[in-house]
């Protein structure tokens, strides 16, 4: 039950109402015993700095940043951690006494969800990531901090994957479909895993990858997390590959947000299930 001394937390973001977050942030507030609160605040595009101003007035204790604010928010903030600054985005703001702190946790978020869901260790593995975006930036930053043996960075121009790479650190390079065809993880970070997507010309747009270059004992993840089995992760299944979708990592960032703004450990448990029982319903 909400009283007067209930903190408040939330999402920023232009489309929200979609946002999985409230579900798996207040599930996860009830199975802690937080008096705490989460909403989705629809925040039109060039408005962050006026959220920022807004947080700090509303002494909201967090906020989760989605597109298309994870840059622009960073103008309103005091202080930013080495990850939300060496890729330039934010999508977690903490709010300690007035002073707004603006962190990525999402290349975090992918490390875990591949250690604590999928006992997988990327230390010492060679990876291939498929697009250079942000969400591509944040894994091969991740990766390069995690131990990963080699990563190579493919993407359709050379300018975001030059990015990529120098985020990565001295294992990475730019890459190509060698690269894609020997890694032992695969990652899919571009946003054709969504569904089919019809071109101008009528045509249904390309898989990322080809999957039928690859090998049984490879890991294709792909970050998109609605719908769960994408094309690409239906045509890996098939041919007998193990695959991982964005959920983990979706959940896991989430995580990381929730142990900033309360100190507390996360209830991973709750946090899933909420997540799953959201996309049900979709």
């Amino acid at each position: 039950m909400l009283t007067g001394s209930t903190r408040a937390a939330g999402v920023i973001g232009s489309p929200i109402r979609h946002s999985l977050s409230p579900a798996i942030f207040n599930a996860a507030f009830a199975a802690a015993g937080l008096d705490w609160a989460y909403l989705a605040f629809e925040v039109p595009d060039g408005a962050a700095r006026l959220a920022m101003a807004g947080m700090r007035a509303l002494g909201l204790e967090g906020l989760s940043v989605t597109m298309p604010h994870k840059a622009a928010v960073i103008d309103g903030l005091d202080g930013l951690s080495d990850d939300a600054a060496a890729l330039g985005a934010v999508n977690c703001i903490t709010n300690r006494g007035g002073v707004l702190h603006g962190d990525n946790t999402d290349g975090a978020g992918f490390i875990d969800a591949l250690r604590v869901d999928e006992g997988i260790e990327v230390h010492g593995a060679r990876c291939a990531i498929v697009g250079a975006g942000g969400a591509g930036r944040a894994v091969a930053r991740a990766l390069g901090q995690a131990g990963a043996a080699s990563i190579a960075v493919i993407n359709r121009t050379p300018a975001p994957a030059q990015r990529a790479v120098g985020l990565a650190g001295p294992r990475a390079r730019i890459g190509g479909a060698d690269d894609v065809r020997s890694a032992d993880l695969v990652v899919n970070a571009t946003p054709l895993g969504m569904g089919v997507v019809v071109s101008t010309a009528g045509e249904p747009e390309p898989m990322p990858l080809d999957v039928s270059q690859l090998g049984s004992d490879q890991v294709v993840i792909d970050l998109v997390y609605h719908p769960p089995v994408t094309p690409l992760l239906a045509e890996a299944r098939r041919q007998g590959l193990r695959t991982v979708n964005g959920l983990g990592m979706l959940i896991h960032q989430a995580a990381h947000a929730f142990r900033l703004w309360t100190n507390e450990e996360p209830p991973l448990e709750a946090m899933s299930a909420a997540a799953v029982a959201g996309l049900s319903v979709r």
